[in-house]
């Protein structure tokens, strides 16, 4: 599996995928980020995808599949970071995702789970 770090801060896990990743290593991921949740006592995970510049449609049903799994393991899932080409690239795809949550950076995101609704959209830092 490739490694991809996992820090607990303050009860929300933080996870940085720092390259893309294979299928095989999203399945894995997938598993490793339930079983930490449940572990850790997690109140929340974010999943960092800023260095990606591309997400295929497998790992996007990933994402919102691990913010199902962790949902029901009473945590709440952001994946943070998503640049806007990744973006545009998911809705010509028809990727839409329902009920997947995003915010823009990692402070954000960190907000949205301590309130514990919508999108969170800030002006410029």
């Amino acid at each position: 599996m490739v490694q991809v770090p996992i820090i607990n801060i303050h009860g929300v896990l933080l996870v940085t995928i720092q390259d893309e990743l294979l299928d095989d290593s999203v399945s894995e991921l997938q598993q490793h980020i339930g079983e930490q949740v449940v572990e850790q006592h997690a109140r929340g995970v974010l999943i960092d995808i800023s260095v990606l510049d591309v997400v295929d449609s497998f790992l996007a049903r990933t994402l919102h599949d691990i913010a199902a799994t962790t949902s029901l393991l009473a945590a709440q899932t952001v994946v943070v970071g998503m640049r806007p080409a990744v973006a545009i690239t998911l809705v010509e795809l028809g990727l839409v995702l329902p009920g997947l949550r995003t915010a823009l950076s990692v402070e954000d995101g960190l907000e949205l789970l301590g309130r514990g609704n919508g999108t969170v959209r800030t002006g410029p830092r």
